[in-house]
């Protein structure tokens, strides 16, 4: 281990908070050659340190954003005879500002074409700083592969809106059964017995379909691929919660420091590139209530090309589950017992699940749950840049419930 390293890990931060808030192109420069990632989340993460010091969040009306919308499909549409209509806001997410609409317009082959449509789009800061390219070239590559939206149009940089958006097509169905709580961000949702018999089967085949499509084939221009027999992909997803942390962290939190220091030292290696979803679990699928049947896997923001073991550990995380009804087992994702979903998995994608990267990855992913509430959710709530500012200051709670988890997870290891 380089004398460097072991200095990093003795000193909690090596910024001034001011310097989070307003940071220098030195400080920036400098965060990012301590924690080297991939090039595509790189760029994001740098631009969002480049526009922190800018205004924080306004209230992006419908008016505005179906003018922008309408500059954009004067570009893009093969007529100039169109019509947006019925434009709405979209609750749930936690972290985008999303916008239904519908739009008809002139095709010369097809004739009058009326579609329902989402808008995706950034606030001036996300909870999570992500690429939109990316999720327009996974969602595009994988059509026919799983049940996923049409993507439309892309606006990479924010050419004719306030900030980078996606659109792409209505797909129906519902995150969550009708019945059920509230939750935050799709955080312990009870999809009660019936639904759990149908949903379980779908949910495990439709993650090994995405665990082993063929990346090779697939037009993933934004994406990068680690090298297999090495321990690249994990660094990168290391590195990036870590310089996520020192980018939006408001406090020392030691014990981060110790998980870092355990995640560094038994990195796994790379036995096979996979798409990793990156936020597999309820409340990102979309389902028939009347059939149960999956309409549609969203939020693909956070995908990469990876170890599969990183989309097992996300989805049996404590807070995305809930006991059994007779308290005999913990329902991954709320759907079925962890062990039944991983003997499952092995079936259905042909792969085998390796112990020791799953307790790797739950503790990376325990690791960047705290991250994330306790450091981007208080960030981006203080500087007030997103629409999102009470559902996140509510999630900071949750990070204080992973860190416990995340001490007990390392006692067992170290």
């Amino acid at each position: 281990m380089s004398a460097t390293i072991q200095r990093d890990r003795q000193i909690p931060g090596l910024i001034a908070d001011s310097d989070r808030d307003e940071p220098t192109p030195d400080v920036i420069e400098g965060i990012r050659a301590r924690f080297p990632t991939e090039t595509e989340y790189d760029r994001m993460l740098t631009r969002k340190m480049q526009r922190r010091a800018r205004e924080g969040y306004r209230s992006f009306d419908l008016d505005l954003l179906t003018a922008a919308l309408e500059n954009m499909l004067r570009d893009v549409l093969p007529s100039s005879r169109f019509e947006v209509r019925n434009a709405r806001w979209l609750t749930g997410g936690a972290s985008k500002i999303q916008m239904g609409f519908t739009l008809r317009y002139d095709d010369s082959v097809a004739g009058e074409v009326t579609e329902n449509l989402v808008l995706r789009m950034e606030p001036p800061e996300s909870l999570n700083a992500t690429s939109r390219m990316r999720e327009f070239e996974v969602i595009n590559a994988l059509a026919g592969t799983v049940p996923v939206p049409t993507v439309r149009w892309v606006d990479e940089d924010g050419r004719w809106f306030p900030e980078p958006a996606l659109v792409y097509t209505w797909v129906h169905g519902s995150a969550k059964p009708s019945r059920a709580q509230s939750r935050i961000a799709g955080i312990g949702i009870n999809f009660g017995p019936e639904l759990r018999e149908v949903l379980a089967p779908q949910f495990v085949d439709l993650l090994a379909r995405i665990h082993t499509f063929d990346v090779t084939a697939a037009k993933l221009d934004h994406y990068e691929k680690p090298a297999v027999a090495g321990t690249e992909s994990a660094l990168w997803q290391l590195n990036r919660a870590r310089r996520v942390w020192e980018e939006d962290r408001g406090e020392d939190l030691p014990l981060l420091d110790v998980a870092a220091g355990w995640l560094e030292d038994n990195l796994p290696v790379l036995d096979r590139v996979s798409l990793v979803h990156g936020d597999y679990r309820g409340g990102n699928f979309l389902f028939d209530e009347d059939t149960g049947s999956v309409t549609a896997i969203l939020d693909w923001e956070r995908s990469f090309l990876g170890d599969r073991h990183r989309d097992l550990a996300w989805a049996t995380l404590y807070p995305f589950g809930h006991p059994s009804e007779d308290g005999s087992a913990f329902l991954a994702t709320g759907l079925l017992p962890t062990a039944v979903f991983f003997e499952m998995y092995e079936q259905a994608s042909g792969l085998t699940v390796d112990p020791d990267k799953l307790t790797f990855y739950r503790i990376l992913n325990e690791y960047q749950s705290v991250v994330t509430a306790l450091g981007s959710a208080y960030r981006v709530s203080k500087l007030g840049k997103t629409h999102q500012d009470v559902l996140l200051t509510g999630l900071e709670a949750t990070g204080y419930l992973m860190a416990h988890q995340l001490g007990q997870d390392l006692e067992e290891v170290l």
